[in-house]
């Protein structure tokens, strides 16, 4: 199995539970890690099991000699996909530009090409990385 048949096997019902794929990995090992974000509010458990239901309806363990990990996003992550910046417009965030600079500040847009922080357009050409800021009040 690859990356493609398990993202096909998966897709629709990651959508079912209201989420998204952020990446689907696949080490030479068969270790397979399914990373999703909900479209609304936070993964649960609920949304894993039934992910990793699926995918043992749609691969036979024994056969195919995988082991599995299906998990959320997490807040530490960088962002992967579209998706998960237009998610979290609104928000603050780290944005590590190529060459070392940082720039910390509200995501007000974003789209194939940039992100707007605070005011100012950034292009995905100079981003090395996006996080979200994690803050405890």
């Amino acid at each position: 199995m690859n990356k493609e048949q398990i993202i096909k096997a998966v897709e629709t019902a990651v959508a079912e539970r209201g989420c998204f794929l952020v990446e689907v990995t696949v080490s030479k090992e068969n270790d397979i890690e399914i990373i999703i974000e909900k479209e609304e509010g936070v993964v649960d458990w609920e949304d894993c099991a039934a992910i990793d239901k699926v995918m043992h309806e749609a691969f036979d363990q024994d056969v195919e000699d995988y082991s599995l990990t299906v998990s959320s996003a997490g807040l530490d992550r960088p962002f992967k996909v579209l998706r998960q910046y237009q998610k979290a417009i609104g928000s603050k965030v780290d944005v590590w530009m190529k060459g070392g600079k940082k720039v910390k500040g509200v995501l007000e847009a974003a789209s194939e090409e940039s992100i707007v922080v605070d005011g100012e357009s950034i292009g995905f050409d100079v981003i090395n990385s996006v996080r979200p800021v994690v803050e405890f009040k």
